[in-house]
């Protein structure tokens, strides 16, 4: 009798991609971790897929989550204070995702420092819903003012799918795109999967982050059997630029 061995997924290893630069791991302030115990978990979880640092980035969606420096900067160090009980010497920063709707114009016209990345970048989504009118005059603005705009997730925008002479006119503005891991898990579903392969063969995905939420989006990374070819394909391309280790 013959028996069939059962096939295990691929050895998860993250650790080529330095930062994760998009999560929601601090705790209390959004959709994401409610305590720092779960922000713990959730942190070493993608640790142990490789994951060598953490540059956090809580929703400023003004009619959901008013998050300022008030409320970033403590929940930041709440979490710092869990790392350091466990001697845990992970590098832990904070900026923002922010959403392009009326607050962040006004920030804009007003000139408010923004949370950044590393070198003046700036994570921002779009609505699910549609894309804002004004998105030319605002990417512009930022640029104008020092910023480089990085683009989440533009592979869950269904209004972008096959979108690409739109998709390189953001290239040609020197709009930097995210593309979220568990897109390439097939997480959010097959069409999204599909867009985010597709953006990685035309070269055009510069990072890549986990936007980490919950447990359920860790068990998907940790699960996936199609994520490490993917990964591999994005940071072999000319596109990719990361922030390191």
């Amino acid at each position: 009798m013959f028996f069939l061995k059962k096939r295990t997924p691929p050895r998860i290893d993250l650790s080529e991609i330095g930062l994760d630069m998009h999560s929601h791991l601090l705790p209390g302030i959004d959709d994401g971790a409610p305590d720092a115990a779960t922000s713990l978990q959730l942190l070493t979880g993608l640790q142990d897929l490789g994951i060598q640092g953490f540059i956090t980035t809580p929703h400023i969606l003004w009619d959901l989550y008013k998050n300022t420096a008030a409320t970033i900067e403590p929940a930041q160090q709440l979490l710092q204070a869990e790392l350091d009980l466990t001697n845990n010497p992970v590098l832990l920063e904070a900026a923002a995702e922010y959403l392009i709707d009326d607050y962040f114009s006004r920030l804009l016209q007003e000139k408010a420092p923004l949370r950044v990345l590393r070198n003046n970048h700036v994570l921002v989504e779009f609505s699910f819903v549609s894309m804002p009118y004004d998105w030319k005059k605002v990417f512009f603005d930022l640029q104008i003012q020092g910023y480089q705009p990085v683009l989440a997730h533009p592979e869950r925008y269904t209004y972008l799918f096959n979108k690409w002479p739109l998709l390189e006119e953001f290239r040609e503005m020197g709009i930097l795109l995210q593309v979220n891991l568990n897109s390439l898990t097939g997480y959010y579903g097959k069409p999204m999967q599909q867009q985010a392969q597709q953006l990685i063969k035309r070269q055009m995905v510069s990072f890549l982050g986990s936007d980490l939420h919950h447990q359920r989006h860790l068990d998907a990374l940790r699960q996936s059997s199609t994520l490490m070819p993917l990964v591999k394909d994005c940071l072999n391309n000319t596109a990719w630029k990361g922030f390191g280790k």
